[in-house]
């Protein structure tokens, strides 16, 4: 008996004879925490679905029509040998235009980032970039943004659509994005007309 209360008296004292001069020896967790981000350093995985899409139409019609017209008969007085003239003019405008804008635009991404810093009322600034190449290409995502503890879900993942000052930029360079870019003398083109 006194061998189980020995062995149940170390497992009990385990954990804080593996503190090693104030720090965690392999960072120890309890059973009953959960793994979400909670300080600085700590990682969050980022689920990106982005979806905008934006429609812009506009409609203008517009007419202005003038009439003219002026009479004239036989001369009176002492010059009636001197005949009256008329004239007759018309003057009509209109304009009708039309203008559609219309734009779609789509982002599925799953990424990690990293706290790096913690405000006062707790919530976790956090930034991250993730770079892939492929072929030559590179494709780059950079994130960035503010996150409530309390949205972290307990598999410390988050939806992008749940970061306050979210800033996704997604950029990339290589052949595929020099290839679908007008030429120079297209563009020269464009600039001066």
């Amino acid at each position: 008996m006194k061998k189980i209360l020995i062995i149940v008296f170390i497992l009990v004292l385990l954990p804080f004879a593996l503190k090693v001069k104030g720090e965690e020896y392999g960072q120890f967790q309890s059973l009953f925490t959960d793994i979400k981000a909670h300080k600085i350093g700590d990682v969050i995985t980022v689920i990106i679905s982005e979806q905008n899409r934006a429609s812009n139409q506009v409609s203008s019609k517009s007419e202005k029509s003038t009439d003219v017209e002026a009479q004239g008969g036989p001369g009176a007085g002492p010059l009636d040998f001197i005949p009256l003239f008329g004239f007759d003019a018309s003057n009509k405008n209109s304009f009708d235009g039309k203008g559609e804008n219309s734009r779609n635009n789509s982002l599925r991404a799953k990424m990690t980032v990293t706290v790096t810093n913690i405000k006062p009322n707790g919530d976790l600034i956090i930034e991250g970039m993730r770079t892939l190449g492929i072929s030559g290409d590179k494709e780059t995502i950079v994130l960035t943004g503010v996150v409530r503890q309390k949205d972290i879900s307990p598999d410390n993942t988050i939806d992008s659509y749940q970061i306050a000052d979210a800033e996704i930029n997604f950029t990339g360079k290589g052949q595929s994005q020099s290839g679908s870019r007008p030429g120079f003398i297209t563009r020269l083109f464009s600039w001066l007309f």
